[in-house]
């Protein structure tokens, strides 16, 4: 697989990087992006991998989604989780018969892509390296993080090891493995955490170092983790997150030292804020707050779980998007209002 031409559908912060990386070792690489100014600098000049990690200049075919031509075995969705509906309709009739789908996002959205390509078309990853898009042709590629890649049945197969092995070409130390649902659990318990942070200006580190905020992080992985165990799965830790840590019953002493961790982990990268908070401070858009956290909701929903953190959460990011609340330390103190509520009750 590694000879035949990769679609990346999505050139940004994800596949962008992926993508520079891919063509820079002479892998046949094609790119789709919205962003025909994007399109157009990362197939004439090249894209502009700048930063702490590595710094190069790589010229990658890209076009915009309506001039994507013929079909491909390997089509790494990086689009944003809301646009996956839309992405997957657009790129579904260049899906080879035998091709498959990697979901290089976040969230849970290889459930949407295999109603709509077929379970047999659908291959999990797991992401959590730093990076941000800066502008058409530049993207900054701020630390490295875990990069993970497994079957959504848990098999591992011939075109597994070759995903595998093509996703070592960024990242030497991707995984491979056959619990990727444990892996995309385990970031949503994190990413709660970072959407929690996105509520104020500060950087990632210096809201997980703040005391005041910690109780409310700690009980937003305790919910994610609560609703993973329902759905019978044991999230995996990464880069500092430690999910057993948040776990029903887990000593308070565990949760803090995994936030201290996290501390430390975000306070060693070019990349100080979150994408979530780039999507409402700079770019602002919509973020990934209902297909990552609001799923979580529905699914808890489902099990008679009680998420009251996650559901405040949802709004209060709804509420900066539509301009109702700045990103403040107050918003924060919203959230927290709901953990004394319920320890008062």
């Amino acid at each position: 697989m590694s000879r035949d031409p990769v679609l990346i559908w999505g050139a940004g912060a994800i596949g962008g990087i992926l993508g520079a990386y891919w063509a820079r070792a002479g892998v046949p690489v094609m790119m789709a992006d919205i962003d025909a100014d994007h399109a157009v600098a990362c197939s004439t000049e090249g894209v502009l991998i700048e930063g702490p990690v590595e710094g190069f200049r790589q010229i990658v075919n890209c076009v915009t989604p309506d001039a994507v031509e013929g079909r491909y075995r390997c089509v790494v969705l990086a689009v944003k989780a809301q646009a996956t509906e839309d992405a997957m309709r657009m790129l579904l009739p260049h899906l080879a018969e035998d091709g498959f789908v990697l979901s290089a996002q976040n969230g849970l959205n290889e459930r949407l892509i295999a109603e709509m390509a077929g379970r047999e078309r659908v291959m999990g990853a797991f992401v959590n390296y730093g990076s941000d898009w800066q502008a058409p042709g530049r993207i900054l590629f701020g630390n490295r993080g875990a990069v993970v890649v497994g079957e959504i049945d848990g098999a591992v197969r011939p075109r597994t090891r070759e995903m595998h092995r093509l996703l070592q070409i960024f990242e030497p130390d991707a995984v491979l493995t056959e619990e990727i649902w444990s892996y995309l659990w385990g970031k949503l318990g994190y990413g709660a955490m970072l959407f929690a942070t996105a509520l104020t200006p500060d950087s990632m580190s210096a809201n997980f170092a703040d005391p005041a905020r910690v109780p409310a992080l700690i009980a937003l992985g305790r919910e994610v983790m609560a609703v993973a165990r329902a759905e019978g799965v044991k999230p995996r830790g990464f880069n500092g997150f430690d999910p057993s840590a948040f776990a029903p019953g887990a000593p308070d002493q565990a949760a803090w030292q995994s936030i201290a961790a996290l501390a430390d982990f975000t306070s060693k990268t070019a990349k100080t804020h979150s994408g979530i908070w780039r999507d409402l401070a700079v770019r602002r858009r919509r973020t990934e707050v209902d297909p990552q956290i609001g799923v979580i909701t529905e699914i808890a929903a489902s099990h008679a779980i009680e998420v009251p953190l996650l559901s405040r959460l949802v709004a209060l990011i709804h509420d900066i998007e539509e301009g109702r609340r700045p990103q403040s330390a107050e918003t924060f103190a919203e959230l927290t209002s709901v953990l004394s509520a319920e320890q008062a009750s």
